[in-house]
């Protein structure tokens, strides 16, 4: 019981601890103006939120188990492959067409952050294919590796165009990382939901189901990426917050169905 206990609210002291660690590089930087110190301040100022949703979608039950090895490198490996997937795409689509809508945006980001969720589904599926909940959060640390290394490129650039001004970089860490939860890491886990649902029982209803999941996805990052301002944000993240949050639980009753069947 005290293992579910610590499991289930430990991303409050994620929270803090990472939180804590921001602030003393921030005070340290403040006071000392060392530069070498801006890497580290933009690495914990995109981490910390991401990562405390990353930890609290992990601890919703305690009938999926995914140990912290596996949690890191999706968190590592589906972000950077990712990031290189969709900027490789992104880029040969602008070239060919001389812009990119929003919605093409969508659909790439979308495509490029399953790279990796498919790798582990189709070619270690004896241990990641038991459990729609793990594939749920497995999407989420995806997706939440892919928002850090987006947001730590946006920050990076805020400092640059800003003359070294650490509020402006502070600025874009703080509102990047507050709302990363409730985008790219909660799209993810949406179009995990689909994928899982459809590789455990493999139909053609669950299939319509993925790719149904996987459209969500892409128009939940259209309109947040084409219309944009906090009213947009605030519908569109509580839209996929409210969605991701149903989706565990109804992978929580799944889950527990396929165990005891």
């Amino acid at each position: 019981m005290t293992a579910q206990v610590v499991r289930r609210w430990g991303w409050i002291g994620t929270f803090l601890v990472g939180t804590a660690l921001y602030l003393a590089v921030l005070a340290v930087l403040t006071d000392t103006g060392n530069p070498n110190l801006f890497p580290t301040l933009i690495l914990l100022g995109a981490l910390v939120v991401p990562l405390t949703f990353v930890t609290f979608a992990a601890g919703r039950s305690s009938r999926w188990l995914i140990d912290g090895p596996t949690l890191g490198g999706c968190l590592l490996f589906g972000g950077v492959v990712g990031v290189v997937v969709a900027g490789l795409l992104e880029y040969d689509a602008m070239r060919r067409l001389g812009t990119l809508p929003m919605v093409g945006v969508g659909l790439i980001e979308e495509a490029a952050k399953l790279v990796v969720p498919a790798v582990l589904v189709i070619f270690f599926g004896h241990r990641y294919r038991t459990s729609i909940g793990r594939g749920i959060v497995i999407g989420v640390a995806v997706g939440t590796g892919f928002a850090v290394l987006e947001t730590m490129g946006y920050a990076f650039v805020a400092l640059l165009q800003s003359d070294g001004n650490v509020g402006a970089a502070e600025q874009t860490l703080f509102i990047r990382g507050l709302l990363s939860p409730a985008g790219h890491a909660a799209w993810t886990g949406l179009a995990c939901w689909g994928l899982w649902r459809f590789v455990i029982a493999p139909s053609g209803r669950h299939f319509a189901g993925f790719v149904g999941m996987y459209a969500l996805a892409v128009a939940l990052h259209t309109t947040w990426d084409g219309i944009g301002g906090a009213i947009t944000y605030a519908v569109v993240g509580a839209i996929s917050i409210g969605l991701l949050l149903y989706g565990l639980k109804r992978a929580q009753k799944t889950d527990a169905a396929l165990v005891s069947a």
